[in-house]
This record gives C-alpha cells, sequence and structure tokens, in this order.
C-alpha cells in the first residue's frame, strides 16, 4: 500500500509540473558571466533592455536572477506535503526567472508590461524587476546598483524593507551580501566580454 502510495505521489508530481523540464534548464556555469550570455545571447539583449529603460545595471540584474531561479525559466517555490507525502500546493506563487509572485505580476502587467507578459520569458522577467527595482529607487532612494539593498526591498517588499524586516532575517541579510558580491564579480567579469 505504502508503495502504491508513493507511485501516487510521483504520478501527481509529474503531472503538476514538479520536474521542471528541459525548456527551464539552466546555462552551465553560473558563476562565469560571459559563459552565461555565450550560451544565452538573448540574456544580453533582454538584459541591456531593462537597463536603457529601467536604469538597472546588467550585473544587478544578472546577480538576482540567480539567487532568485539560478537562471531556470520555469522556477517554481518546493511543493509542501501533508503527511510526508501528499503534495498540498507550493510554498509561495512564485515562478520565473524573476520568482515574482502572481499579485506583484498581476500589477507589473497592469501598469506596464500587458496581459501577454509571461514570467518564464527572460525579455519580460528583466523589464519586470528593472520596473520593480526603479519603483523601489524612487520610493526607498536605494541606487540601482546596490545590489544589497535592492534585493533586500525585492525579496521583503517595498514595506517590509521599510520597516526594517529582513533585520530580524540573519539567513536574508547573509543572502544579500551574497549577491553584492556575486554582482560585483559579474560587473567585473562583464567589462571582459561585452
Amino acid at each position: 500500500m505504502k508503495k502504491l502510495l508513493q507511485i501516487g505521489c510521483l504520478l501527481i508530481l509529474a503531472a503538476c509540473g514538479g520536474g521542471g523540464g528541459g525548456s527551464g534548464r539552466a546555462p552551465d556555469n553560473l558563476d562565469n558571466a560571459c559563459s552565461i550570455l555565450d550560451q544565452r545571447p538573448g540574456y544580453l539583449r533582454a538584459f541591456r533592455a531593462a537597463e536603457r529603460k529601467w536604469g538597472v545595471p546588467v550585473h544587478v540584474q544578472m546577480a538576482t536572477i540567480y539567487q532568485e531561479s539560478k537562471f531556470i525559466s520555469d522556477a517554481r517555490t518546493p511543493l509542501r506535503f501533508s503527511l510526508g507525502v501528499i503534495p498540498i500546493g507550493r510554498q509561495s506563487s512564485a515562478f520565473g526567472y524573476s520568482q515574482a509572485l502572481d499579485a506583484t505580476w498581476k500589477e507589473y502587467q497592469q501598469q506596464e508590461g500587458g496581459r501577454r507578459t509571461r514570467r518564464d520569458n527572460i525579455r519580460d522577467a528583466t523589464d519586470f524587476m528593472g520596473w520593480y527595482m526603479a519603483e523601489t529607487n524612487r520610493s526607498l532612494g536605494i541606487s540601482l546598483a546596490d545590489a544589497r539593498n535592492q534585493y533586500l526591498a525585492y525579496h521583503d517588499g517595498r514595506t517590509g524593507y521599510r520597516r526594517g524586516s529582513y533585520r530580524a532575517k540573519p539567513w536574508l541579510v547573509r543572502i544579500s551580501g551574497e549577491i553584492e558580491a556575486r554582482a560585483a564579480m559579474y560587473q567585473q567579469q562583464l567589462v571582459s566580454c561585452r
């Protein structure tokens, strides 16, 4: 009986898209910006378009996408399970390169992107990030080049950032420091591959 239950759960996972599929595959060597862009030339066009439109530097976008989805287009949050085996939904509605939540994506679509934009499209995802970070810059004064604080506001929302909710999350403060370091690394690498 236990074996049948496990097989049933696996079938449900497969039907829910839990496998990730080949279309969402990440580039190789995510520690090398030039390698990423060589493998996915469309990424650079998307990053540059968002940089021109919103002012968010390419390296900040890349570091944020690395943290959010590891460049996997159809990335989702993990499933939650009841009794350890019955899937009961995902941890959040975050999806795609930018891991935008449903409500925030809908707001972006209404204000800027249009209803045909998709979170698993790199151009739409980078435009979303640019839109979100530009508004963060306007409302909170965080520089568009400040990968650390832009990420804190991106993760906890602008209201959460304003309240300082990240201060109670040492793991998030650590991650934001890692993003800052990755952005600096990507920035240095991008000089030699542009």
